[in-house]
């Protein structure tokens, strides 16, 4: 059953991506929807998820927040490096140039995502068939926005459309696969939260320092602004029927 709800997500992570790549003459807004969808994604589905099974505090601290802010650091040094890294070999002309290892980079993170929206599919199926439904329509929900943030993410810095499919394809795939593999072994819960957290502090990362400023750079419309809200909104959405 769980393998057969993941179809579900590969269908409606292809939708996103497809959504994404046909808006291209309304780029801003795109950004705009993108920046929102991820922003929701974060504060409202990873990060209570995180807090909740991360397992106990460390020195005070929520576990799942020490890793979120350690993805939001480890997200800003790769990007730092990448860009030093190109500067040094003369293939960018200045700062603002985006590095195309960086979408990459990105994308796979949503590829990991998606494998372990799979991984929680199939251990809820585990745990009960209501839970499995519930669980079941989040992640077919949010796939949309994991799909159309994967090629946002790899088009955006740079990279050839073929790259973006390939990846847009990937994030599709994984959730079946990681039903599948819920058939051989179960996650421990302390490490599906503490994945949650650091990938939701990569996530943010690109979102505020990436996608948004690019949103409103050349088109600061209030339309761009109201995309980004509209994103938020959806996530809400998805989460308050998902509970």
């Amino acid at each position: 059953m769980a393998v057969f709800v993941a179809l579900g997500a590969f269908l409606m992570t292809l939708a996103g991506g497809w959504v994404a790549q046909r808006v291209t003459d309304r780029r801003h807004l795109v950004l705009g929807l993108a920046g929102g969808l991820m922003l929701g994604v974060v504060g409202l589905d990873l990060l209570p998820e995180a807090i909740e099974a991360a397992g106990e505090p460390v020195f005070g601290v929520p576990a799942a927040l020490l890793l979120f802010v350690g993805g939001f650091l480890v997200a800003h040094l790769v990007e730092r490096l990448l860009s030093a890294r190109q500067v040094a070999h003369g293939a960018a002309g200045h700062q603002g140039d985006r590095v195309p290892q960086v979408g990459l980079t990105a994308a796979a993170a949503m590829v990991g995502h998606s494998l372990m929206d799979g991984i929680a599919l199939g251990a809820a199926f585990q745990v009960s068939g209501s839970m499995g439904v519930a669980v079941a329509l989040a992640v077919i929900s949010h796939d949309f926005a994991d799909g159309f943030n994967t090629y946002t993410l790899t088009s955006l810095y740079g990279n050839a459309r073929r790259k973006a499919l390939l990846m847009l394809f990937a994030a599709a795939v994984a959730p079946v696969v990681g039903a599948a593999t819920t058939l051989l072994f179960t996650l421990p819960e302390e490490l599906l939260g503490g994945y949650l957290g650091f990938f939701g502090g990569a996530l943010l990362y690109l979102a505020a320092a990436e996608i948004l400023p690019e949103a409103h750079h050349t088109h600061p419309a209030r339309s761009t602004l109201l995309c980004t809200i509209g994103g938020v909104g959806f996530i809400w959405l998805v989460v308050g029927i998902a509970e």
